[in-house]
């Protein structure tokens, strides 16, 4: 059976005194929770400070993006192989922030993929539409899309020990959240796409929803039979929040 995964994207967000305080009272708040994996994506400055203050518990750590070369003259870049040796287990890539602000293509987001997983790293791969897209009823073209332009240049076995983020754009940070029937539809159609190739590593690969998950709409997003926990983003930025999110993909795991 999967095991849900529960990921916080801190974005540009943190301090040192933020770092040591949340991660602090999140082992304090997940101390006794089992059931669920649980990573964090500290800003790169903060990642060898919060591998520090995680030593010893359960939480994992992850990056919010990557370059595709691994040495070089690349000013501002981060390699995998840096991220490694730091510590990062799970690399998100294709978040919809990076597609719109930096122009990062569906062909540019597979290089990313194919370097994280030579690496032996978890790619955290974002997908979803945009408002426009889904009122015009693309959001599965959307989404095949995106997850075609690493299947058509790395193959399906690719996505053994990957993480595919479903979030819709709409709802990243609006406060605007799909329902859970709505999610569970197109987590569903995610995964009858891969098992279209290979109907064994769809059935293992862990799907998240993302896109305003809070304590009030986790446990019935999670409820769903193809959502295997979250990308979380304002709500990981507050221990006792994120917490009640990671509870409640750990209780969704016991109920399924």
């Amino acid at each position: 059976m999967r095991h849900p995964l529960v990921m916080g994207n801190w974005k540009l967000n943190g301090s040192r005194h933020m770092v040591n305080e949340l991660i602090a009272g999140l082992r304090h708040e997940l101390s006794s929770v089992d059931g669920c994996d649980v990573a964090i994506a500290p800003p790169f400055i903060y990642l060898d400070l919060a591998k520090h203050e995680l030593a010893g518990g359960r939480i994992m750590l992850g990056a919010q993006n990557v370059d595709v070369n691994l040495s070089g003259a690349f000013t501002g870049e981060t390699s995998a192989n840096m991220l490694k040796d730091v510590g990062a287990k799970y690399i998100i890539i294709g978040h919809s922030e990076r597609r719109t602000y930096h122009k990062e293509s569906d062909e540019r987001i597979a290089e990313k993929f194919a370097i994280v997983k030579e690496a032996g790293l978890v790619p955290v791969l974002c997908i979803g539409e945009t408002e426009a897209e889904n009122e015009a009823g693309q959001t599965e073209a959307v989404c095949a899309r995106q997850i075609d332009a690493v299947l058509k240049t790395l193959g399906v076995k690719a996505m053994e020990n990957t993480v595919i983020a479903y979030e819709p754009v709409w709802a990243i940070g609006t406060g605007k959240s799909a329902t859970p029937a709505q999610a569970q539809a197109v987590h569903k159609f995610i995964r009858d796409h891969i098992a279209k190739h290979d109907a064994q590593v769809a059935a293992g690969i862990i799907i998240q929803y993302g896109g305003s998950v809070n304590a009030a709409n986790a446990a019935e997003l999670f409820s769903q039979p193809d959502i295997d926990g979250a990308l979380v983003g304002g709500a990981s930025l507050k221990a006792d929040a994120f917490a009640v999110i990671v509870k409640a993909a750990a209780e969704a795991k016991k109920a399924k």
